[in-house]
């Protein structure tokens, strides 16, 4: 008997040695040298404290600000905790309800506006938490921040442009732009 579990608590020591300690150390370690800013959750701060992630979507709802994608996160938007679709289809009325409404508060915030409303600003995400709105969705709601802020409907789209992200590696994905770091852009600016 102790020739079967003397080679099998040596070998589940081992394993527990090297798949619970030595791996998540080195690539904790590796991650931390490689990637410093996005293992510490890529935070961004502002006069030495942390004002959001660029890794999750925050709320805004001032027409001064650029709106993010809506959140399907539960008890609160963009709760990273609650990462997840909604699983409405759509023909579930939720659903249509759902999108009629932020189109009604698209158009009572920018009621000038006649171009059509980009879908990322009217449907959720598959996680809920989407920090980023297409370039479309941002070029979309320019004019309405740059008439609230007081500001020049070029100096607003020059900064879109020049925090725009291009595809991944060229071709997966679409333009976008991170609508926190253009929302605190636009107050530094303003400064």
């Amino acid at each position: 008997m102790s020739t079967i579990v003397r080679p099998a608590v040596v070998l589940f020591a081992a394993l527990t040695v090297i798949c619970g300690v030595i791996y998540p150390l080195a690539t904790t370690g590796i991650g931390k040298l490689a990637f410093s800013h996005e293992v510490d959750g890529s935070i961004i701060e502002r006069d030495g404290k942390p004002v959001g992630s660029t890794l999750i979507g925050q709320s805004f709802t001032s027409p001064k600000y650029f709106w993010g994608r809506p959140s399907a996160t539960t008890p609160m938007a963009n709760n990273g905790a609650g990462s997840g679709g909604s699983n409405l289809g759509p023909s579930n009325p939720a659903l249509v309800d759902a999108v009629k409404a932020r189109i009604a508060a698209l158009k009572e915030a920018d009621p000038d506006n006649t171009t059509a409303i980009p879908v990322d600003l009217v449907t959720a995400s598959g996680s809920g938490l989407d920090p980023e709105i297409s370039l479309a969705a941002a070029v979309y709601q320019a004019r309405r921040v740059a008439r609230v802020r007081g500001l020049p409907l070029a100096q607003v789209e020059n900064t879109i442009a020049k925090l725009q992200k291009t595809a991944y590696i060229g071709f997966f994905g679409e333009p976008r732009v991170n609508v926190l770091e253009l929302n605190l852009a636009l107050d530094a600016a303003q400064k």
